[in-house]
């Protein structure tokens, strides 16, 4: 299963290595033998708040997954300036890769960042991609309280959606102009734009072939996880099997949203999720 471990993508990080013997010899042999390594046949690829680390867990335990030494590699987001190298030396050796096994990673910031998509088919045109959908309200909800939990978020709820396009106002452009621009922005105080799927599956599809990705709602993984389960082994051609539990991680706990702020979000989405629904020809149970 994955290793949390840093790995070095800056030198902050590479001073951290320096004072980690086990730490830096890991890092030393991962990159040394990066030529035997092999690159994802599968991507999980959001959202943020979704099930994404509950669901990937589930997918490592399967006999011919061989998973890579941790779930969110962030690389076609964040790291890619740091090179396909640095990449590969994340996944197992080819030596590893018994005959039917597959790897994959799972990082939720890439279907949202602007240039992941068209960086992801420049490197890996025929992986598998899949996507959970979590009804947008609970979702920006969620993404909310995590920020506040981990000391990002010093507004309100209702205040940090209101100040939302001011906080994101021209970060896409500088991220698509500049690899190495931060996201700091664009990554944590996205609440409302990144429920607006129908937005970011319109420039996937516009890159991938439709068949090329499995969407999944969240809420199915949450109240029928077996059959989601299922769903994804057969997308990626493996046999039938299933972990003994579908245990939750990471598994957040916070005050109930306010009614009337509730409200006002599902009328916010409706408009968006009605283009979703029509686009895939398929309908969530999100307008409540």
């Amino acid at each position: 299963m994955e290793l949390e471990l840093d790995i070095p993508d800056s030198a902050s990080q590479w001073y951290k290595l320096k004072k980690n013997p086990r730490l830096f010899f890991w890092w030393l042999f991962h990159r040394t033998t990066t030529p035997l390594r092999v690159l994802p046949d599968f991507l999980v690829i959001g959202v943020m708040k979704g099930g994404t680390t509950s669901f990937f867990n589930y997918l490592a335990k399967h006999p011919q997954i061989n998973p890579p030494f941790r779930k969110e590699i962030k690389f076609f987001d964040i790291h890619y300036p740091e090179g396909l190298g640095w990449y590969r030396a994340h996944f197992p050796t080819r030596f590893k890769m018994k005959p039917g096994m597959v790897t994959g990673e799972a990082t939720p910031y890439y279907i949202f960042h602007p240039t992941a998509a068209k960086r992801i088919s420049n490197v890996l045109p025929n992986v598998k991609l899949i996507a959970l959908l979590r009804n947008p309200v609970d979702r920006a909800y969620s993404h909310y309280n995590h920020m506040v939990r981990v000391g990002r978020e010093p507004l309100s709820f209702d205040k940090a959606i209101e100040k939302e396009a001011e906080r994101l106002n021209g970060e896409e452009e500088k991220i698509i102009a500049d690899p190495r621009y931060s996201t700091f922005n664009h990554l944590h105080y996205s609440y409302l734009a990144r429920g607006r799927y129908i937005e970011q599956l319109q420039k996937w599809f516009a890159i991938f072939p439709r068949g090329q990705m499995l969407i999944l709602a969240s809420e199915e993984i949450y109240t029928s996880p077996a059959i989601a389960y299922r769903k994804a082994i057969e997308f990626l051609g493996l046999s039938a099997w299933e972990p003994n539990d579908f245990k939750v991680y990471k598994q957040g706990v916070y005050e109930e949203m306010p009614v009337s702020t509730r409200n006002h979000l599902i009328e916010y989405y409706r408009p968006y999720n009605q283009k979703l629904y029509d686009y895939l020809n398929r309908k969530f149970d999100w307008d409540r």
